[in-house]
């Protein structure tokens, strides 16, 4: 099958190309290029995610898990920057063309496309080693994209869920480690959590104009709050009391507990500073469902402090090595 006709039957298909139900996307796929429609007073979005198999997903995998998954974590970086998701090109590097895997991964990438209201706008195919790009579009309001640098002292520190989910559900799918107490419930939960990410767009959009400045957690809590706290100049403090845990993450032992939630990474929840008047939402936002949590503040000073000791990032996610899988 040569690539036009892979294009058209597995991803020119209404399932990918309408599932943001934009007027924003005046041309998708089957030209030389997409066209785009800002909308009046918005900026454009954009970011781009490579995964590569071995280094950012397991050797083992389901297909259709991992077009979700290819495509959530591109989206978080959206959510992130407070922007509505738009549109996403795919450039897919394939070994050989096998139906059966096309079928399945562009399946999962449909239920992610549906799952964050963003539409495939054009891509590429090409053969060598497994590797897929993602392109992600969206806008925000003219200068209010939620950007790194703008916490300032006296801001709370809040995280937009629960923290190591992410690593406990490597653990669960790579079958290492795992407690004798781990339910099946929990096991489905955190594998979830791992390949169906849901990357927090309507908390981000609420977040424009409000938050002073934010990222999402996709290198651990650690490092990530390492980068807001360098881009603004300030001092973030955490309290390891607060960070919140799920029910399935409290199988394992609270030492793993807490490590994860510090340093594990891939859990795709935001962490921004919110400027102490806005203090109330908090409440109203978990009301909504959005289960965000005061896990600190920002204060005069430099890097990331846990329970008033200054630490670092260090020993956080660095993408996947061979030597975690085997």
């Amino acid at each position: 099958m040569g690539e036009f006709g892979l294009i058209g039957r597995y991803f020119q298909r209404a399932a990918l190309e309408q599932a943001g139900g934009h007027t924003k996307v005046a041309l998708g796929i089957g030209d030389d290029a997409a066209l785009l429609t800002p909308t009046p007073g918005c900026q454009w979005v954009i970011s781009t995610d490579s995964l590569v198999q071995g280094v950012h997903f397991p050797e083992h995998y389901s297909p259709q898990d991992l077009g979700y998954r290819a495509l959530a974590v591109a989206v978080s970086d959206l959510a992130a920057m407070a922007a509505t998701p738009v549109g996403f090109t795919l450039a897919l590097t394939l070994p050989a063309v096998d139906e059966h895997w096309l079928q399945a991964f562009s399946t999962g990438l449909a239920a992610c496309a549906t799952d964050h209201h963003i539409s495939l706008i054009g891509g590429d195919t090409t053969r060598g080693p497994l590797n897929i790009g993602v392109s992600v579009f969206g806008e925000a309001p003219q200068g209010q994209a939620l950007r790194r640098a703008g916490a300032r002292p006296g801001d709370l520190l809040c995280v937009g869920g629960p923290l190591g989910d992410g690593a406990a559900g490597l653990a669960v799918v790579l079958e290492q480690g795992l407690p004798d107490n781990l339910a099946a419930p929990a096991r489905e939960y955190l594998a979830a959590r791992f390949w169906r990410p849901r990357a927090q767009c309507e908390l981000g959009v609420a977040l424009a104009g409000i938050a002073s400045a934010g990222l999402d957690v996709s290198d651990g809590l650690l490092q990530d709050a390492g980068h807001l706290a360098g881009a603004s100049g300030v001092a973030l403090h955490i309290h390891g009391a607060d960070l919140p845990c799920s029910a399935a993450l409290r199988a394992w032992p609270a030492a793993q507990q807490r490590e994860w939630m510090l340093r594990g990474g891939d859990d795709y929840v935001l962490l921004f500073t919110l400027p102490p008047e806005h203090a109330a939402l908090v409440a109203q936002w978990a009301g909504q469902g959005w289960p965000v949590r005061v896990i600190g503040e920002a204060a005069a000073g430099s890097g990331v402090w846990l329970d008033g000791q200054a630490t670092s990032g260090a020993g956080g996610y660095q993408h996947f090595k061979e030597s975690k899988h085997g």
